[in-house]
């Protein structure tokens, strides 16, 4: 387990995109390039209530539309730096596809251990993760990452020194947020998957 540097705490908020049309229907959405839904956009709104124009040291984004817009509606587009490591998994044949569709044809099917054919391994996934936490590690302060909730899994594992197929024990909802730190040396996880609810209005 990697320890935190003296003098440095780097603490880690993990923020999903809001809602697609393809969340809302359960399809694997990887490298395809959607937008958010309208609710994705008050989703992102309520993001930016809740983070109250919280500073952060560094903001990285996933390039995909869905995190980036995400980000710039929570209020950290003019800051973001865009990061490829950051894109959602690549699921190969399985774009687009639900879980039922994939479990016709590979019953025992789950990303978290198959990985996808023409797609991405949990391994390849991990290495992506891992260099995202590399880039991280040494700063002082508060990162906040938009991203996918797959990729978003596979970081939160490897932050924890698991291996990134553990990610399938960390259900994360969209527009929602989680932090990742330290306790004393330790890197844990300090808060999950919170979903910042809209406005009654």
């Amino acid at each position: 387990m990697k320890q935190a540097l003296p003098g440095t705490t780097p603490t880690l908020w993990l923020l999903r995109h809001g809602e697609t049309q393809w969340t809302l229907t359960g399809r694997h959405t990887g490298r395809t390039d959607i937008g958010l839904t309208p609710m994705g956009g008050l989703q992102a709104g309520a993001l930016r209530r809740h983070l109250t124009e919280r500073r952060f040291a560094r903001v990285f984004t996933s390039p995909l539309l869905r995190a980036s817009e995400t980000c710039r509606l929570a209020g950290y587009g003019d800051i973001a730096e865009g990061d490829p490591d950051l894109q959602e998994w690549d699921y190969g044949a399985f774009e687009g596809k639900t879980t039922p569709e994939i479990r016709r044809e590979w019953p025992a099917w789950t990303v978290w251990e198959c990985g996808a054919p023409g797609g991405e391994s949990p391994d390849a996934v991990g290495r992506r993760a891992d260099r995202v936490i590399a880039r991280v590690q040494g700063s002082e302060g508060e990162t906040a990452i938009f991203a996918h909730g797959h990729l978003l899994r596979a970081l939160a594992a490897r932050w924890l020194g698991l291996a990134p197929g553990a990610g399938a024990l960390l259900a994360l909802d969209t527009a929602s947020l989680s932090v990742l730190g330290y306790e004393r040396e330790q890197r844990v996880i300090r808060h999950w998957n919170e979903v910042c609810h809209l406005d009654d209005e």
